[in-house]
């Protein structure tokens, strides 16, 4: 049994809520803020309150073989109601009188330990052991051990940003017409003194729309660049996206964990009109969707037109299409938003060859496998397969708070996230070129085992000419068994849907 624990610089941030052994030897956890409630606005011209937050703990080590675990709750909790998540891991822990918990695991893996349900949950982020190396002409920015502000990194062609164990670094990364760039290492890569900049004060009521009033800096952004690696960091509160991609050939993002996210909006991977994308074994907690193959983003120009060309033609290249992208073996928590998402935004030719698959999601708000198309793409040949969601029944409704004195209250007990919602749609905000719709057509969502109440499914086209078609649901297992019927489903399909087919 090999497990060893990585270094832990402490922080402002203060949670003890649980003693964790590992072998026998008592480790050190990191903290994060995330966020307790499923409340949200569109940027009403501030900041959300932070009462709307909690903190809690998570280990970070890599393992070999089988590794040991002894957690000790401080406070009491109901044994019967204990989970850990992922269910695929199989875990049957032991429980005491005294509400220590025990179990082994076989390999390395990302999994949370819940003894109060959705609130105060305790994180493991066990990595396979993996030694970095650097070639020693290689241009590195190198962070060891201890706080690092470094404020805004800018990365070019050829650079290596090595965030070591131990290091906690206070950054925004950004990188524009690189290539053969890497983020690596086994640190922090903490956003949390990114704030956002006001342009003047704001307090807008029941918004529907977001307030122009701020420039917010995303965690990790990427600009047409080619050939990026982002392998083994945490990335922990994030002032929006945690890493977003524009245009970029070649990426390869793995073993990332994304914990700390309860600003608005901090979506997890959330991708525009990109190609040869591949993500695979990482750990993502968002508050906002989690992971987002898109086209570009909704602006407001006074010529849509001419801002859209501005970005798509550039460097003699033209990016109007998304493709060749897989997405696999990730657990994703969602605190708002959606899973596993194409869109909203999908201004774009072509959003196609595009696999999500053997994929974990262990918390949900709105749904579990979503595409959202608002603009013009022609979206297809599209897979999820091997997808296990379990939608439980802690989560509550999600509501939009209105005004800063609103206090959120669950609306609806019974409240469940859907399990997949495929749309042609207009958007009020996100549509840029109103009237100018796209299709949906030959989706494939198969071998997905669903724990929860009845799923709900939603299949809209916009009219006559911009469907959605062609989507076939295969061998969904509810509770382990076979969905035979859509009657056995709460199951919506509007008249500009075709060959909607459940096998």
């Amino acid at each position: 049994m090999s497990f060893r624990c990585y270094e832990v610089t402490k922080t402002e941030l203060e949670c003890s809520e649980y003693e964790i052994y590992i072998n026998g030897m008592r480790v050190d956890t990191n903290v994060a803020r995330v966020s307790a409630v499923p409340f949200n606005r569109r940027w009403p011209g501030h900041q959300r309150d932070i009462s709307q937050t909690e903190l809690v703990q998570f280990v970070s080590g890599e393992a070999e073989g089988p590794v040991s675990y002894e957690i000790r709750p401080k406070a009491p909790y109901d044994v019967s109601k204990l989970k850990i998540r992922p269910y695929s891991l199989g875990i049957v822990p032991e429980t005491y009188e005294d509400g220590t918990i025990r179990f082994t695991l076989e390999k390395p893996a990302y999994f949370t330990v819940e003894p109060y349900g959705r609130q105060r949950a305790l994180h493991f982020f066990i990595d396979p052991i993996r030694k970095y190396t650097v070639n020693e002409d290689a241009d590195v920015i190198y962070f060891g051990a201890g706080e690092h502000d470094a404020g805004v990194i800018e990365l070019h062609s050829g650079q290596t940003l090595f965030i070591d164990e131990g290091a906690v670094v206070y950054a925004s990364i950004e990188a524009t017409d690189a290539k053969n760039i890497s983020i690596i290492g086994r640190g922090i890569l903490d956003n949390s003194r990114n704030k956002e900049v006001i342009l003047y004060e704001a307090n807008v009521k029941s918004n529907t729309t977001a307030v122009p009033n701020a420039r917010r800096r995303h965690t990790v952004l990427l600009k047409y660049c080619d050939n990026v690696l982002i392998d083994g960091i945490t990335i922990r509160d994030s002032l929006v996206y945690n890493i977003r991609p524009i245009c970029c050939t070649g990426i390869d993002i793995r073993n990332v964990k994304i914990i700390g996210c309860w600003r608005y909006n901090s979506d997890g991977i959330d991708m525009h009109n990109c190609e040869r994308v591949r993500i695979s074994d990482c750990f993502i907690r968002t508050y906002d969707d989690s992971i987002c193959v898109k086209g570009f983003d909704f602006f407001q120009s006074k010529d849509p037109e001419k801002t859209l060309n501005e970005i798509m033609y550039h460097g003699g290249r033209v990016y109007h299409t998304f493709r060749d992208t897989v997405i696999e073996k990730c657990v994703i928590w969602n605190d708002w938003g959606k899973a596993l998402e194409i869109g909203a935004e999908t201004m774009a030719e072509q959003i196609c060859d595009i696999h999500f698959r053997d994929c974990d999601l262990i918390h949900l708000t709105t749904a579990a496998i979503d595409c959202m198309n608002v603009d013009y793409a022609d979206v297809h040949d599209i897979t999820y397969r091997n997808i296990r969601i379990e939608a439980d029944d802690g989560v509550g409704a999600k509501v939009l708070q209105t005004s800063d004195d609103e206090v959120y209250v669950n609306p609806d007990p019974d409240y469940l996230p859907s399990a997949v919602i495929i749309e042609v749609e207009q958007h009020h905000e996100y549509t840029t070129f109103k009237g100018k719709c796209g299709r949906n057509r030959n989706i494939l969502i198969e071998d997905i085992d669903y724990v929860g109440k009845k799923p709900i499914f939603t299949f809209k086209g916009y009219d006559g000419e911009h469907l959605t078609e062609g989507v076939t649901i295969k061998s969904f297992r509810v509770n382990g068994e076979y969905l035979r019927s859509k009657e056995d489903a709460v199951w919506e399909e509007n008249e500009y849907t075709s060959d909607i087919v459940l096998k």
